[in-house]
């Protein structure tokens, strides 16, 4: 059996299937944008890496692994000077409904004896503290923490780092899980063991040279954790 004693989460692509749960938030920022700079919206979509017309996001899209502050300043350039777009980017996360990853409640379920579980992303802390509580999954997780957190963002290490200094985990002992490059570089950063999954856009060989594991979602885990 593996020791580990804390694990950590990436929450888009990760808990929740990225591509389902943000394609449609994509349309919606979208709409918005056209409605209140008409014309702009296609040039906001080449911007953030997201194709309107097939409804998907390019590999190397600022969605996938920035925060909110790294999509405006994506998407900046093409809107006029003053825009608040974080405001509309957030106040649209809030209301979106995320899709779960196969057999999420019983992983979290089962994960959760005996461990600490907690949520770091790259999103801002209240849509993540939105989309935890529109699955009833929040009391699962003794630490939560978004870009805007205090902790900065990944690939950076201090979110996890942070998650270890407020639940006393030791980061030798906490596996950090995430389906982007940006969440195991964070995880290695920190001394921890590093578990890719597939749910989000990367490939395995996307995360093969940064993972301790690369699993298909994070239904696999527990059986990792403890072969045979």
């Amino acid at each position: 059996m593996r020791k580990i004693e804390a694990i950590i989460f990436d929450k888009d692509g990760t808990l929740f299937d990225f591509a389902a749960t943000w394609g449609a938030w994509a349309e919606s920022v979208l709409d918005h944008i056209g409605m209140v700079v008409p014309g702009a919206e296609e040039a906001v979509g080449r911007a953030i890496g997201f194709d309107r017309t097939l409804g998907v996001f390019s590999p190397d899209s600022v969605v996938i692994a920035g925060t909110a502050a790294d999509v405006e300043a994506a998407a900046g350039p093409v809107l006029p000077q003053g825009f608040n777009l974080i405001s509309v980017l957030d106040r649209l996360a809030q209301e979106i409904k995320p899709a779960p990853v196969p057999g999420l409640i019983r992983a979290l379920e089962t994960l959760g004896q005996g461990r600490i579980l907690g949520v770091v992303t790259n999103d801002s802390e209240a849509p993540a503290r939105a989309h935890l509580a529109t699955m009833s999954i929040t009391h699962h997780f003794d630490f939560i923490a978004g870009y805007d957190s205090g902790f900065g963002a990944k690939p950076a290490p201090g979110q996890l780092l942070g998650f270890c200094k407020a639940t006393g985990a030791q980061a030798q002992a906490t596996a950090m899980v995430g389906d982007s490059r940006h969440d195991l570089e964070a995880g290695r950063a920190a001394g921890m063991v590093t578990i890719g999954v597939l749910t989000g856009l990367a490939s395995r060989a996307d995360l093969n040279d940064l993972a301790d594991v690369v699993l298909e979602d994070i239904s696999e885990i527990d059986a990792w954790l403890s072969p045979g």
